[in-house]
């Protein structure tokens, strides 16, 4: 499967100021394949993965001098450590610690060098690094495949050539529109983690697809027991299920588990859930300017789980009950649309930043008023707003355009392409192409 990530992993290798590089991202979502695959366009690809030989830690005990830690890794490994020659690789990164140390000399020592690295976790054993490669790394981040990375996996790639060409003055054939929103369905049943993607393309079976989920929310839950000296492994499970259960909602950690004075722990589970890449927080902003971070409420937050089709499964969803479904009915359960619209904004950014995300909502006695999204594109404020099916009201949105005095606002629902007085019309399938629309 190819993914939008190759090409910055290829611009990478060709940048002549190029730094040690580090992919960051959660727990298979496919980093080391696509450094694999980057490794095919070298002479010479040498992978060392500190979980399946954590005896080659020991290189690093003694020396952080490249030279040195190079001359053992080639005579073990019996691969030549060549710079503009070899793709040197350290996979799990964060079981070593003292490898994540050597990363800032390569840099210094060994600029010739590809270098690049990837684990989970990798947040907390940076965090215990003072000064960690300040300057000296540069990171890109992952997520699961986008709907867009999606189709191509298909071997629907005319959809995305068709969604490309399409404009809010330019719509879709009705038909072509009503075939993608089938194929967005099954995403939205299945997500985008690597593994389940594949299993759905050998064999349609989606119930094959609901096993491979739950092996991986397994292997999450089995990976909470690595945060045991943090956080309690019950409250790192209690705050996942909750924040499914709480999507499109503001997070209160009061729901976790009742009212039980334990809100200082799942406050530091959720940090501990979002430095993992397995959720995200969207803060409320009073968005009356940009940057759009420097106006938040940072006690008033959503917070999404980063893969829908992990979404349905803790969320009880049975795969092949639902895949029988109507398009409406799928949508309507537990505010998946704009858990997807979210997710693709993120992935939307570019990957070398940590994505931030925004929502605006106004409490008051006379009325209410929400937008599920705000973003910033060339210093202009952004509305979004996210309706599941066709049809419903956009008080909130003409009453922020009114207020903000904003030119346009973006209604992202199961409609076509349109634009009709101050609104433009987006599919939801077309959520990862706002940043070009725009």
């Amino acid at each position: 499967m190819k993914r939008t990530i190759d090409k910055e992993l290829n611009t990478w290798k060709q940048r002549a100021d190029r730094k040690v590089l580090l992919v960051r991202g959660a727990r298979q979502v496919g980093k080391t394949y696509s450094i694999r695959e980057l490794g095919k366009t070298f002479t010479y690809f040498l992978e060392v993965n500190f979980e399946e030989n954590p005896q080659i830690g020991s290189f690093f005990k003694d020396s952080l001098n490249p030279p040195d830690i190079n001359e053992k890794l080639a005579i073990f490994y019996n691969t030549p450590i060549k710079p503009g020659k070899t793709l040197l690789f350290f996979d799990e990164i964060q079981s070593c610690p003292e490898a994540l140390r050597a990363l800032r000399f390569y840099h210094e020592k060994m600029p010739g060098l590809h270098v690049a690295a990837a684990g989970s976790l990798l947040e907390f054993a940076i965090s215990e690094i003072p000064s960690f490669g300040i300057g000296r790394i540069e990171s890109l981040y992952m997520y699961p495949l986008t709907f867009e990375e999606f189709l191509p996996a298909l071997g629907n790639d005319s959809l995305n050539a068709a969604i490309a060409a399409a404009s809010f003055e330019k719509p879709l054939d009705p038909v072509i529109h009503e075939k993608i929103l089938d194929k967005l369905r099954v995403f939205w049943l299945i997500g985008g983690m690597p593994r389940v993607v594949e299993t759905y393309i050998k064999g349609k079976d989606l119930k094959a697809c609901q096993v491979e989920i739950d092996n991986l929310v397994n292997s999450l839950y089995d990976d909470f027991a690595k945060y045991k000296s943090r956080v309690p492994v019950a409250f790192l499970q209690e705050v996942c299920r909750s924040i499914v259960f709480q999507t499109g909602d503001k997070f209160k950690y009061s729901n976790v588990a009742g009212e039980n004075g334990k809100a200082a722990s799942y406050k530091k589970a959720l940090d501990l859930l979002v430095k993992a890449g397995l959720a995200y927080r969207v803060y409320h902003t009073s968005a009356r300017g940009v940057p759009l971070g420097a106006q938040i409420d940072d006690k008033k937050f959503k917070v999404l789980i980063f893969d829908t089709g992990i979404f349905q499964r803790i969320l009880g969803l049975d795969l092949s009950e639902y895949i029988l479904s109507s398009y409406q009915t799928l949508v309507n359960r537990g505010n998946l649309a704009e858990l997807f619209v979210g997710l693709a904004l993120i992935a939307a950014e570019p990957p070398r930043l940590r994505p931030d995300l925004y929502y605006w909502h106004r409490e008051s006695r006379a009325s209410n008023a929400e937008l599920d999204y705000i973003i910033a594109k060339n210093g202009q404020i952004i509305p979004i707003e996210v309706k599941a099916g066709t049809r419903g009201q956009m008080q909130s949105l003409y009453f922020f355009l009114e207020e903000r005095g904003l030119p346009f606002g973006l209604r992202v629902s199961g409609e076509n392409f349109s634009s009709y007085d101050r609104i433009k019309t987006l599919p939801l399938y077309a959520t990862g192409r706002i940043p070009h629309l725009v």
